[in-house]
């Protein structure tokens, strides 16, 4: 591996310096408007809750949903800035290939997609726990409590259905229980309630067995009984920011646990899933389009680069989010959806690479 030269480190510090500064930058407008958009709230609550639950948590979530952005602008802005002082002319005067220019934007890069996909992946998502407790308390409350005809497959052959969910005080009504053998029912629980304690383990109340053995049929009646259901209550009551609360590991687990008992509804976690991945790869695509667009002097000077990278960038967020739609609706799988912005910018990196100074 060469030996990074100096004109890559002051690359580097460049672009990383600007990329940083770019997002305190705007974090402290975020906040200001945050402030004043929640200050009845912020007023009913402690401060060391909004100091240290909500902004210390709100901060590093929205820097890391907004990096692609923030990557783009430090791109545009850096670079413009270097062209419009004639210094890429001179390196390229110097004998640095265009393509040699591009190593310390992709090292940067690189850098700037590890950091980010840590904090999406392992440090962001248990830190959302805290923020969006605290908005549910002192804000808006978004939690799920209540859930009706829940149908789930516990495990192969066997069929959990609740009529309606109280979280509040963990009862379920109508409570019912089928296990199969193929296609044959070997048994069936119904219960009027059913307690949830903890760890799967739930308590039925005023149940009736039913064995069926061929034609022969067996009951068993009872006030209360323990059991071990291998359901919980956040497998069905999901609200909406809960696939932001999960770590990557988690998330994957979940989504691949609820496939297995048929559950329809988890657009939003393997649309959350895929999002991580595909913001990471957003910033070696947008940094190839910043770079290639600002490389060259203009006459304007940097604001018309600048403009151009904003327009770029946002309509790369906007379509980011209509994607999302799609598969929410089914139109396409949430891989797809999250990965269309890229491809297509992709094709505009390459296209704005090949027209760029040489």
């Amino acid at each position: 591996m060469k030996v990074l030269k100096k004109i890559d480190i002051y690359i580097i510090k460049k672009f990383l310096g600007t990329y940083f500064f770019a997002i305190a930058l705007i974090l402290a407008i975020t906040v200001m408007f945050d402030i004043n958009e929640k200050l009845d709230s912020f007023l009913k609550a402690p401060l060391s809750a909004t100091i240290f639950d909500y902004f210390f948590n709100f901060l590093p979530y929205f820097a890391n949903l907004f990096s692609p952005l923030f990557t783009f602008i430090a791109v545009i802005f850096f670079t413009s800035k270097l062209a419009d002082n004639s210094e890429i002319i001179a390196m390229l005067s110097s004998g640095i290939s265009f393509k040699r220019l591009f190593v310390p934007y992709m090292i940067s890069a690189a850098i700037i997609a590890a950091l980010n996909l840590y904090l999406s992946c392992y440090v962001i998502p248990p830190a959302n726990v805290t923020r969006i407790e605290y908005t549910n308390t002192y804000v808006k409350n978004k939690r799920v409590d209540y859930a009706s005809n829940i149908q789930l497959q516990v495990e192969p052959g066997v069929i959990a259905y609740i009529s309606r969910y109280d979280n509040s005080n963990k009862t379920g009504y109508r409570f019912s229980l089928e296990k199969f053998d193929k296609k044959v029912l070997k048994s069936r629980l119904t219960a009027q309630t059913v307690n949830y304690d903890s760890a799967y383990h739930w308590r039925v109340n005023n149940y009736l067995i039913r064995n069926f053995n061929g034609m022969r049929e067996e009951l068993v009646r009872g006030t209360s009984l323990d059991t071990i259901v291998p359901i919980e209550p956040s497998d069905f009551l999901i609200s909406q920011n809960d696939s932001e609360m999960m770590t990557t590991p988690e998330l994957r687990r979940y989504i691949a646990r609820q496939k297995e008992r048929g559950v329809a509804n988890i657009k939003n976690f393997e649309i959350e899933y895929e999002r991580r991945f595909a913001m990471a790869a957003a910033s070696f695509i947008l940094t190839a389009i910043g770079m290639s667009l600002s490389s060259r002097k203009v006459k304007g000077g940097m604001g018309i680069n600048i403009g151009i990278g904003l327009l770029l960038s946002f309509s790369y967020i906007l379509f980011s989010t209509v994607t999302s739609t799609f598969a929410v609706s089914g139109a396409t799988s949430p891989m797809l959806a999250m990965w269309i912005p890229n491809i297509i910018y992709t094709v505009i990196a390459v296209v704005l690479y090949k027209k760029a100074p040489k």
